[in-house]
């Protein structure tokens, strides 16, 4: 049992799946998990134990932004022993070539965040980047799937209203879309020689305006999480 994870021990699997809307974590282990089991109720940071085609898996809510994943990632891998942390999130769209519910692979994370300052101090710029083993593995399943996926550099910012970001020129570089959370789920697998990917739903687009409700965020976008229950299920 950790501070924020109300779960005894053994209760959470090695490989967990990570949305940051507690009612998406309901919804993907009511929907895919057989005889699922919620450990976690603290903060209403849902989390429930289950199986997937015969392999255990977990589904933690974290919330949204740095702060809060870190909290959830730290605590899962310091308390609980998990392994392989595979978030299924939502990100906005920013290149011209990205379209809403499109599915994106997180390859490295571009940040404003000062967790990478904090951490290494001035002067060296760390480059947060998934498990290139999940990444394959989540090509490869979603080629399988014939699945259309976009690989490659999002953004992890601190903050959702920033009208003070340059995204265009971020857009120019080839960042393909932007979110609050993957830079410090990577950075933290990095420190604790942990595995991490981020499998996102563009859930708006921040360019075009193209938006979906919060009913489809919470409980839609099966696409992302077929890809991550299929990944989780090999790790």
């Amino acid at each position: 049992m950790s501070t924020h994870i109300d779960a005894p021990a053994g209760a959470i699997a090695d490989v967990v799946l990570l949305p940051g809307d507690p009612l998406r974590a309901q919804y993907i282990a009511e929907t895919y998990l057989t005889k699922p089991v919620r450990y976690n109720t603290v903060r209403n940071a849902f989390g429930y134990t289950g199986e997937y085609a015969g392999r255990r898996i977990s589904v933690q809510a974290t919330g949204m932004g740095i702060p809060s994943i870190s909290i959830y990632a730290t605590e899962l891998i310091q308390d609980y022993g998990v392994q392989t942390l595979i978030r299924v999130g939502t990100a906005g769209g920013l290149g011209p070539d990205v379209h809403v519910r499109d599915v994106v692979l997180a390859q490295g994370s571009t940040t404003d965040s000062s967790i990478i300052l904090n951490t290494f101090g001035a002067g060296m710029y760390f480059a947060p980047l998934a498990d290139f083993g999940l990444l394959h593995a989540a090509y490869d399943l979603a080629g399988d799937s014939h699945l259309p996926v976009q690989v490659g550099n999002v953004l992890g910012e601190d903050r959702f209203y920033n009208d003070e970001m340059d995204r265009h020129k971020l857009i120019k570089y080839g960042v393909l879309a932007t979110e609050m959370e993957t830079p410090a789920l990577y950075l933290l697998a990095a420190k604790y020689h942990r595995r991490a990917l981020s499998i996102l739903t563009v859930s708006n687009h921040l360019v075009t305006g193209e938006e979906t409700t919060a009913a489809e965020r919470q409980t839609s976008f099966d696409d992302m999480i077929k890809l991550g229950l299929a990944v989780a299920k090999q790790a």
